[in-house]
Formats: C-alpha cells, sequence, structure tokens
C-alpha cells in the first residue's frame, strides 16, 4: 500500500509542477522566429509521454491496491488476452503516428527554403565562429577547405569574381533581417559543431567536409546567442538590428 501512495502521489506532484514551472525561466525562451510549429511538435510529444505516464503509473498504483496480498487468494493465470493486446497496439499505434507526423510536416517546411530567402555562411571552428554573405552580385564565391590559411580563413577561390565582394564578417557577430526568410548555409573548419539559437526554435549540425544549412524568418529584434556545440566550447551571437 505505500508503494502505491508513492506513485500517485508522484503522479500529482509532476503534474502540478509541470503546470506551475511553466511560468519560470527555464522553460522555453520566447519565440523569435516562424517556427512555432515546433513548440506545437514539441508539446504534442509532451502531452503524448505525460498522458503515458500518468496512466501507466496510475495502474501500476491500481494494480498493487487491488492485487494485494490477501490470505487464500489464488492468482489467475491467464497466457493470452487478444481483446487487450488489440488495444494496447492500436493506443500505441495512436500515440507513436501523434508524435511522428507534426514533425514530418516540419520537416517538409524546414527542407523548403523560400527563394528570397537572405543568404547568411556561418563557419564553425574551435573557439570561433565566422559568417560570409553575398555582395551586390547576390552570389557566394566559391570556396575550399584546402584554400584556409591565416591569411584566408574562409579558404575562398582569389580567382572567382562571384567572391570579390562577398561580405566577411571575422568578430563572430552578425545582422540578420527582420520579417525576411535567412538561409544559413554551414559548415566546418575541424570538429563537429551545431548552430543552433533557442529563440529561433533551429538547430542543425555542422560536420567537415559537408554542407548543411538550415532556414528561418527573424519576428523580433534582439541579441541572440548561438548554444555551445556539443564538440566545442565555441560561442557567439547573432544581433538583429
Amino acid at each position: 500500500m505505500p508503494f502505491a501512495v508513492v506513485l500517485i502521489l508522484l503522479v500529482v506532484g509532476s503534474v502540478v509542477f509541470h503546470i506551475y514551472s511553466q511560468n519560470y525561466e527555464w522553460w522555453f525562451t520566447d519565440l523569435a522566429s516562424n517556427w512555432g510549429m515546433v513548440d506545437f511538435t514539441v508539446d504534442i510529444t509532451l502531452y503524448v509521454t505525460g498522458f503515458i505516464f500518468v496512466a501507466v503509473n496510475l495502474f501500476m498504483a491500481y494494480c498493487v491496491i487491488k492485487f494485494r496480498y490477501k490470505k487464500g487468494a489464488r492468482a489467475a493465470y491467464e497466457p493470452e488476452n487478444k481483446k487487450l493486446e488489440s488495444w494496447l497496439t492500436g493506443l500505441t499505434a495512436v500515440g507513436v503516428a501523434a508524435m511522428l507526423t507534426p514533425g514530418l510536416f516540419v520537416w517538409a517546411d524546414f527542407v523548403d527554403v523560400p527563394d528570397d530567402a537572405h543568404v547568411v555562411e556561418a563557419v564553425g571552428q574551435q573557439w570561433h565562429w565566422t559568417f560570409r554573405m553575398p555582395g551586390e552580385d547576390g552570389k557566394l564565391g566559391e570556396v575550399d577547405a584546402e584554400r584556409i590559411t591565416d591569411d584566408n580563413p574562409f579558404g575562398m577561390d582569389p580567382e572567382d569574381p562571384n567572391g570579390q565582394d562577398d561580405v566577411l564578417v571575422y568578430n563572430g557577430e552578425v545582422h540578420l533581417p527582420i520579417d525576411r526568410p535567412v538561409k544559413f548555409l554551414l559548415r566546418s573548419k575541424d570538429v563537429l559543431h551545431d548552430f543552433a539559437v533557442a529563440q529561433f526554435r533551429v538547430k542543425m549540425d555542422l560536420v567537415p567536409g559537408m554542407n548543411t544549412f538550415l532556414w528561418l524568418t527573424p519576428t523580433k529584434t534582439g541579441r541572440f546567442e548561438i548554444l555551445v556545440p556539443r564538440a566545442t566550447a565555441s560561442r557567439a551571437r547573432a544581433l538583429l538590428p
């Protein structure tokens, strides 16, 4: 019986904590981009898993109380119950579909970059971020990791005319336009990095030798930090005008 009480208190305490914890700072940061669907998807996952958590623990508490030891009582042996198995399979399928389906729609939008997106290249390296944007021609110059030197940190091709007017940002701070799609082209010079800004709700890995991307539409002015990558302690800031 004490174990059943502990389970019930665990469920009640968890639900109450979740309801009141949303007013504290460690909850989601304010959304500053168009990716509200990410929050919606996380909410669905939280509610589905939360419902399962409550249901399973309350069921366990019920079983502890219902089938507690009684002198002279005998257990019933039932190796199969097709009706129960059908219900469990169906409910599990509905729960998994509810969690996965919204993510498919989010991913479909995530890889569909608007044609008029402003392009920014973010280059990750240990302890630092640098950025590059196209100049008046609207095109970025060709780059190659083999060309990277102290004098050419982006690895640009000096013979490529498209790169002659590229805007190079060395200090780890970049300005983004408001209410206009921005496509980030991502590459890494050395180890694994990831580009993630909590307020933007999007994240993508940077892998040496690979080019990745993400896009977003900034909707609020502010000063936002790129989170510390997994493999390094580098940090940068994105400043919106």
